[in-house]
């Protein structure tokens, strides 16, 4: 059963919802038409070292923040599809995406997912598969330490937290053209490291992209 017929029938028992506010929506649809009025589309120019692309759909702030929000807290509700088919949606307008060999979600400490009970990157990366129909390989990179929140550190500090924390398999990164997968960018440290562990295993390629990017602070 493909991914639209299964939301269809799905809404007939759960009506789907807008991931920001709620409200019921139709089957198919991704925000209701306020919300969706009110996201800032991403257009700067930006790309985590040891990535060899970057791509994002929204600026991250508060209009999308509850959508985020639902992710993180182990809700899910709509916005791994809302996110993950804008995000598909913005992909297949680059000519990096055809040429990619898989989809590869940023990993998550294997604590961190028994408490969520999910990756959120994984759920945007199947949406993004069903809609591209790119292979996804999960088993591709992994987290081996836990690591302290990024949000919590200061730009430095987030490289020092994340060395060493990931480690690809050669057997499935070598050779491969990669595009990984993520919910939202900081800094893009958590990418340089996935990527560089990708690299380190052989991968021909490194391109990413995540669903939401915040902008740099002006203040600093």
């Amino acid at each position: 059963m493909d991914l639209k017929t299964k939301r269809a029938l799905l809404h007939l028992i759960y009506p789907n919802r807008c991931p920001i506010c709620g409200s019921v929506i139709g089957a198919q649809d991704r925000f209701c038409t306020d919300c969706e009025s009110r996201l800032t589309l991403y257009d700067d120019s930006f790309c985590p070292p040891e990535a060899d692309s970057f791509t994002a759909v929204y600026v991250y702030n508060g209009s999308v923040k509850p959508a985020i929000k639902l992710l993180k807290n182990g809700i899910c509700g709509n916005a791994d599809y809302a996110l993950g088919m804008a995000l598909a949606e913005k992909l297949r307008k680059t000519d990096i995406i055809s040429r990619c060999d898989m989809l590869v979600p940023v990993p998550m400490w294997k604590a961190d997912i028994r408490k969520r009970r999910y990756n959120q990157s994984g759920l945007i990366c199947r949406i993004i598969s069903a809609e591209l129909g790119i292979p996804v390989c999960v088993e591709a990179v992994s987290k081996v330490r836990p690591t302290a929140p990024q949000k919590l550190l200061d730009k430095q500090l987030r490289s020092i937290n994340l060395t060493g924390a990931f480690i690809a398999v050669p057997e499935l990164a070598a050779g491969k053209r990669i595009m990984m997968i993520d919910d939202i960018c900081t800094t893009g440290s958590t990418i340089s490291e996935t990527a560089s562990a990708l690299r380190k295993a052989g991968a021909a390629e490194v391109h990413s992209a995540s669903c939401c990017k915040t902008l740099p602070d002006k203040k600093k």
